[in-house]
């Protein structure tokens, strides 16, 4: 069990769509700030429905921790390194993934709808909605947002 300090000092994560930004805190102080990419279906929690839930979560699981910048996952499985040089039409998960954990009644299907903070061969797309349902983020970002939060970190994702 945690102690008051030790929760005061874990960071948590907050996920503007507005805004298509994240900013990780350790208590009230802001330790980083990134552009990111959301849904371009919009806001949900509907199976199937492609968008980015809104809400409470936990980050429930860290996957590629020291996996090669570029690092292509399929079921969070490392499968290759991506070649930037060739185009990708496809939605590839790449570098490091933090699985959500949905804490409230209305997204506690974002496990099961596999909604992940990850890094993106779409780079270009950053800072406009453009993913399908995840929260996108650069591939050097994301390494460095995973080094900030632990497992069990309070993710908030406000419109």
């Amino acid at each position: 069990m945690q102690t008051r300090e030790q929760n005061a000092a874990q960071s948590s994560i907050e996920i503007s769509i507005s805004a298509q930004h994240l900013r990780v805190f350790q208590g009230k102080r802001q330790l980083a700030s990134f552009v990111v990419s959301t849904s371009r279906f919009g806001v949900g929690s509907r199976e199937g429905s492609n968008k980015t839930p809104l809400g409470d979560f936990e980050v429930g699981e860290k996957i590629g921790d020291g996996m090669q910048l570029m690092t292509v996952f399929k079921g969070r499985q490392p499968v290759g390194i991506h070649d930037c040089q060739q185009a990708s039409e496809g939605d590839l998960v790449m570098t490091r993934i933090l699985w959500l954990h949905g804490c409230e009644e209305h997204n506690a299907n974002t496990r099961r709808r596999y909604i992940y903070i990850h890094g993106t061969n779409h780079e270009q797309d950053l800072g406009q909605p453009a993913s399908f349902g995840c929260i996108r983020m650069g591939n050097k970002d994301v390494v460095s947002l995973f080094g900030m939060v632990d497992v069990g970190g309070k993710v908030r994702i406000v419109e």
